[in-house]
């Protein structure tokens, strides 16, 4: 038996992660994700894919995040329909997250014709409803530690990443003739010791790595999280404004709706108004309570009790709620999607208070090069929203400690506990510094050999006559 992989995505970027694995004549594609951030890069989702959707058997994912799964209704549409393989609650996430980004993606191009911006006639979405539910109901769920059977000679158990609800490691167990080998993907890899999640679990053996590399560069300070946030929504409110927050509807926004309930609870920040106003993250919001079992903020509460019933917590849903916030001028917080101010609600908040001096715009995560959220960030003066320029005059801030990926430290206490060094390491889903970074460390500090930081569309044997 052969085993080679092709990089379709997640290679020298932190987008669009896709893993083809073909197993003989079995073609298995590890994540199927959107790529998001510079142009060139989402210019390749409208590419076809360099093999036959129709000729792949099975897809795994990871998780939730969309530029892990967002490719789905696409590959649907061209014919893919096979299982596709997940955790229960990452099913349970796409369900919210694919169908949103139909609707996101039908709305973008019915503004853009009436708009006329285009250079497509007529602007066409890059997928629509009906593809992210016929992707929905390919699905085929399953629970950490359960061994799945893909095919006669393939058997995938996932593993709790820590980086999301239902978010998972993928193992992958090759039967050949001969020999067993197995596989093993990170996945997006959280953090250690939160308060939301469990650590990512510590795999003992992995023939082939494909580790995450987001924060192969990068160490996160080890200042307190909720000190740092209590002073920053302290100094907004000083200045006699409001606090606006791009998050990520998943995991990042519970993640701060426990910090600002406690916040609040123990008195640290003067007792304000909290608008979560993402159809989207309320949605996640609802499923942490569902998959209770999943994430550690249940832990020693009773059935009923959950720390998102905060009465200081508003969830907005409407279109004419969103709106609403902007008459609102100082004293509360505002949450929204997306995170990296790509698009969605966050767009409507930034087009009406970037130009605000009182207001204060905060960063809670990884902001992808090319996004409209780095660029403010690094300190563009102006950012394009709706065909218009609008100046950015209010106060930026930037929190590291809420991030849901391991940092270098992270990334090499969890690859160190591997016993034995993998034949191959694959440096993955990062930035061209973070790859390098890591993937130095790793062969200088654990001896790995063959670490290999892959190039977009490359291929590679894994194994030849097992």
């Amino acid at each position: 038996m052969n085993v080679r992989v092709k990089f379709l995505g997640g290679a020298q970027s932190v987008t669009g992660s896709k893993y083809l694995l073909e197993i003989d004549h079995f073609k298995l594609l590890v994540d199927c994700g959107l790529f998001q951030g510079l142009k060139e890069l989402r210019l390749r989702n409208w590419d076809s894919l360099p093999i036959e959707a129709t000729s792949i058997d099975a897809v795994i994912l990871t998780h939730a995040h969309i530029d892990h799964s967002g490719y789905l209704p696409r590959l649907v549409n061209e014919g893919f329909s096979g299982p596709i393989y997940c955790t229960s609650p990452t099913a349970s996430l796409l369900d919210i997250m694919l169908k949103d980004a139909a609707k996101l993606q039908e709305e973008e191009a019915e503004f853009a014709r009436k708009k006329g911006y285009s250079k497509h006639h007529p602007p066409k979405p890059l997928f629509n409803t009906k593809d992210a539910e016929q992707a929905l109901s390919l699905l085929e769920p399953s629970g950490y530690h359960r061994p799945v059977t893909i095919a006669d000679h393939i058997e995938a158990t996932f593993y709790d990443a820590g980086h999301i609800l239902g978010s998972s490691i993928v193992s992958l167990q090759i039967s050949g003739q001969q020999q067993k080998k197995n596989i093993v993907f990170s996945g997006d890899l959280g953090r250690y010791n939160q308060p939301l999640l469990y650590d990512p679990y510590p795999m003992k053996k992995a023939d082939v790595l494909f580790i995450e590399s987001t924060y192969g560069n990068r160490i996160n300070a080890e200042d307190r999280v909720e000190d740092k946030l209590a002073e920053i929504v302290k100094n907004a409110f000083s200045k006699s404004g409001c606090l606006l927050i791009p998050s990520f509807a998943v995991g990042r926004t519970q993640l701060l709706l426990y910090y600002l309930h406690y916040l609040l609870e123990k008195k640290l920040i003067p007792d304000c108004k909290i608008f979560i106003d993402s159809p989207r993250a309320i949605n996640a919001t609802y499923l942490h309570k569902k998959h209770r079992k999943d994430h550690r903020l249940s832990v020693g509460k009773l059935e009923h009790e959950s720390i998102f019933d905060d009465p200081h917590f508003h969830y907005y849903r409407s279109q004419d709620s969103s709106e609403n916030l902007n008459a609102i001028d100082s004293g509360a917080v505002i949450i929204s999607a997306s995170g990296m101010c790509t698009g969605g609600r966050i767009l409507h908040h930034l087009f009406h208070r970037l130009g605000r001096s009182n207001d204060t715009l905060l960063f809670v995560g990884f902001q992808a090069e090319g996004t409209r959220g780095r660029r403010i960030m690094e300190g563009e003066p102006s950012t394009r929203i709706f065909g218009i320029d609008v100046k950015v005059k209010c106060n930026i801030a930037h929190l590291n400690g809420l991030s849901a990926h391991a940092d270098q430290n992270e990334l090499i206490k969890w690859a160190s506990q591997i016993k034995s060094p993998p034949k191959f390491t694959f440096v993955i889903h990062g930035e061209s510094q973070s790859t390098a970074s890591l993937s130095k460390l790793l062969t200088d500090r654990l001896q790995w050999p063959n670490v290999v930081v892959p190039e977009y569309l490359e291929s590679v044997e894994l194994f030849k006559g097992i």
